[in-house]
């Protein structure tokens, strides 16, 4: 059973500690507009857009569980809401909580796409492909309002850069323009989130994101125009997600999804006390299951962080949920395989000074 006495809109039902500063979290006269569209009355708080200028956008992910060696992210806390969601814990470090407080400010960084430019132009820069939302969604709802993401992409496809995005949103078929030119030189993959095939569950789990509904069509309308789709099937958590991993599989691949990706949900960080304390106002009648059991996957705690062992976990549901997407990839996934980027083709501007001798 699902509580329905608890904050309409918002994964995280408070905000927590910041182990880095000591804040007063007030409370601002702040309206939001969401929620209207789901049949639910909004918390009293709206989102607030916060502008940043930091002097890089591109990092080096040092992390072998990663499938990604270079990401970008232009904006930093995610209105989507996801309540399992690992990159909570980065907004302590602006100064916020990792609960509320990074579903409600949203760092807008407004020079990506110039400060992207001048990481590409660089004559040291070799290109090797960069991913976009290695933190948080490149599209998240601030994005019909600042359209950073499409202007990056406009920079990706200017140099003919290969390029990596990361979403849950259907907002990226509005760039269906630029990724088709992308995927003509083979410049573009695409990884789309669905954990379930349950509205009930992507509600209270991802308040925020497209529906299930949009995220299928999405996978379907990307793949037939010659977009290569990835699904991450990811997290999963025990006694929420994981007896659809068969379903999903088949679901996603029927869309034209090439392959599928998981992981087995890690409560890091502040997450754990933001995770427990929203499944016990959500789903207190299995609350202490499902939180054995993910202790059960990280030998007796909420989070594992040990490279190697914390994206699949141990023990004996570890390994039942990883023999089902192995089963899964065998099943759905035969004949598929996501394209390796092109880096060939990269082109930088300053070899047109060479042009003029």
């Amino acid at each position: 059973m699902f509580n329905k006495s608890v904050l309409k809109g918002r994964g995280a039902q408070r905000n927590v500690h910041n182990r880095f500063f000591e804040l007063s979290h007030e409370q601002r006269d702040d309206f939001l507009e969401f929620c209207s569209k789901e049949g639910e009355t909004p918390d009293n708080n709206k989102t607030k857009y916060l502008p940043v200028f930091p002097k890089t956008i591109v990092n080096k992910v040092k992390s072998p569980d990663v499938g990604m060696a270079y990401s970008m992210n232009m904006y930093q806390g995610c209105e989507h809401g996801c309540i399992y969601c690992y990159a909570r814990n980065s907004h302590e470090f602006w100064g916020y909580s990792a609960g509320l407080d990074f579903e409600r400010r949203i760092l807008v960084k407004k020079d990506a796409p110039k400060l992207l430019e001048a990481f590409i132009k660089r004559k040291t820069w070799q290109a090797y492909p960069i991913v976009m939302s290695g933190n948080t969604d490149c599209y998240q709802p601030a994005e019909k309002k600042y359209g950073l993401t499409r202007a990056c992409l406009e920079v990706f496809l200017k140099y003919k850069h290969p390029v990596a995005i990361i979403t849950k949103n259907a907002l990226i078929r509005r760039d269906l323009d630029i990724l088709k030119q992308l995927a003509q030189d083979n410049l573009i993959g695409v990884n789309i989130s669905i954990t379930s095939l349950s509205e009930t569950t992507r509600r209270i789990l991802e308040p925020r994101t497209a529906s299930i509904k949009k995220r299928l069509e999405t996978v379907e309308v990307l793949s037939e125009n010659g977009i290569p789709v990835n699904v991450m099937i990811a997290p999963i958590i025990p006694s929420i997600n994981s007896h659809e991993i068969l379903s999903l599989a088949k679901a996603v691949s029927n869309a034209g999804a090439l392959s599928i990706a998981h992981t087995i949900v890690r409560l890091n960080g502040a997450i754990g006390e933001i995770f427990t304390d929203w499944i016990r106002k959500t789903m207190p009648d299995r609350a202490h299951k499902v939180l054995h059991q993910i202790e059960n996957c990280h030998g007796g705690t909420l989070n594992d962080s040990r490279f190697g062992k914390r994206m699949r976990g141990e023990g004996e549901i570890a390994k039942q949920i990883n023999d089902l997407v192995k089963l899964a990839r065998l099943k759905y996934f035969k004949d598929k395989q996501m394209p390796k980027l092109n880096t060939s083709l990269h082109y930088n501007h300053k070899d047109d000074q060479l042009k003029l001798f």
